[in-house]
């Protein structure tokens, strides 16, 4: 069952009172010093810098010691919490419809090799052929976007890639996870319109729409700009042969304007940064699909055709005087409605609003920046941001502009992730705090004087620890 909406400040602290309650019931181990670590997370004056730092704010009544035993050997029970935060209320785009954002943000632990199951994680640079794959730790993250120009998301899940882990099948079961919990909390019902699932060109989308298919879902992401995409073929009394029916018809190359065609539908709108913006929307076109990578099946199964949408957008200007480049949208729901064309591609642009979430995070909650080994523990303390990230979220309504002396001043509805954190400190005052007292204690002998830990830890390489077959003989068992 849903929480409410919250619509005044008492509203809000109400339903901020009731998640923490239930937060701190999904902390099966050391609860008390993982509640009051989130709280000074969120309390602290600036940026996180230091983890040991944390103890020493008046919310976090433990020392360091408890600190670190919180995050090694601490748990939270992940499906409760999931289905938590999905209970919570969804923001929605204008039309009502709900629209998921699935990106990965890294967490990069280039020197630390006694931590386990590092892959090797892209790294964009500045300039050309400055790209770089750094080892770390990939985290998959879904959120709900809301409408109009801001920098607030709702996080819903976060899942750590693994190296033996299939990086279209883990998001696509990510995904599934987080729509029934969205659907069992009550959010979407028969007869409402589909979610809506937005994702960059590092995604397979057409293979992401091949495996929700079952749900009611349309699947809409970035092409890069090489890209060939098919026709259906011509009818057999129109072109006459014999043999096999053709399963594609004319290539659309989207580099090449001369295979494109008159689009099916154009749209103009005037926007407040960019121009006139140009959509340009081309219906029932499919992938040419091959027995290659991921779509390596069944030697017996036919490859599925995936007809979808191809929307071209143009705009006049970028800001700081860039030349603009087309960018060229693919959506798993055929149908060159106008409206239809004009949602899509502001939902894609809403799916930077994850950008700013990921630098709120990394910049100023600290998400980063613990050195920690144990990649359980990574995955707690992420578990840790997110909690904190849906309280600043849900402490809006109730938050005051406690602005900079060089800031502009905002309203109330349009405070950004940082200044409300500013005056977390006096939301919390307001809210129910159930993490117990410390009790008084002492610390343990440690390692006797003059001895030295003579047990190596092991070291391990980082990367993909599944190789796939390199042809379709090998897959399959067959003789060369």
């Amino acid at each position: 069952m849903s929480l409410p909406v919250p619509g005044s400040a008492g509203d809000a602290l109400g339903v901020l009172s009731r998640f923490r309650v239930e937060f701190y019931e999904c902390l099966y181990a050391r609860a008390d010093a993982l509640f009051e670590l989130t709280d000074a997370v969120l309390c602290k004056d600036g940026p996180v810098q230091t983890l040991v730092d944390l103890s020493l704010e008046a919310e976090h009544r433990r020392g360091h010691g408890a600190l670190y035993q919180a995050l090694n050997a601490g748990w939270a029970e992940p499906a409760r919490l999931r289905s938590l935060l999905a209970s919570l209320p969804v923001p929605r785009a204008v039309d009502g419809r709900i629209v998921l954002a699935v990106d990965v943000s890294t967490w990069l632990r280039p020197d630390a090799e006694t931590s386990p199951d590092r892959l090797f994680c892209h790294v964009y640079g500045r300039g050309r052929s400055k790209d770089q794959f750094i080892p770390g730790w990939p985290y998959s993250f879904v959120a709900v976007l809301e409408s109009g120009r801001t920098s607030w998301c709702r996080l819903l899940d976060a899942l750590r890639l693994g190296p033996a882990d299939d990086a279209a099948a883990v998001t696509a079961a990510q995904l599934r996870d987080v729509i029934e919990r969205i659907i069992a909390a009550g959010h979407w019902s028969e007869g409402a319109p589909e979610l809506l699932i937005v994702a960059d060109a590092g995604y397979d989308l057409a293979r992401l729409a091949h495996l929700l298919a079952d749900l009611p879902v349309e699947v809409c992401g970035r092409l890069r700009s090489d890209r060939v995409m098919a026709r259906d073929p011509a009818p057999h009394n129109v072109r006459p042969r014999s043999g096999r029916p053709r399963m594609h018809g004319a290539p659309f190359a989207l580099a090449k304007p001369t295979t494109w065609g008159d689009p099916h539908t154009e749209t103009l709108t005037d926007t407040t940064r960019y121009g006139t913006a140009t959509a340009q929307a081309w219906d029932r076109l499919h992938p040419r699909l091959t027995r290659r990578s991921a779509w390596i099946t069944d030697q017996n199964t036919e490859l599925p055709v995936l007809h979808g949408l191809v929307i071209r957008l143009t705009v006049e200007h970028l800001p700081g005087g860039r030349d603009p480049d087309p960018v060229w949208l693919w959506s798993s729901r055929p149908g060159a409605d106008p409206s239809h064309v004009d949602q899509l591609w502001r939902s894609y642009l809403r799916r930077f609003d994850l950008e700013h979430t990921f630098r709120l995070m990394k910049q100023t909650l600290g998400w980063t920046v613990p050195k920690l080994r144990d990649p359980t523990s990574a995955d707690l303390w992420t578990t840790l941001i997110i909690a904190a990230h849906t309280q600043l979220w849900l402490a809006r309504p109730a938050a005051q502009d406690l602005r900079r002396p060089w800031e502009r001043p905002l309203p109330s509805n349009k405070l950004t992730p940082a200044r409300v954190r500013r005056g977390f400190r006096n939301i919390r005052a307001k809210t129910a705090r159930p993490a117990a007292a410390p009790k008084p204690s002492r610390p343990g002998p440690g390692r006797p004087r003059g001895s030295s830990n003579h047990a190596r830890v092991p070291r391990h390489t980082p990367g993909k620890t599944v190789k796939r077959a390199e042809t379709l003989d090998q897959h399959y068992g067959r003789r060369p």
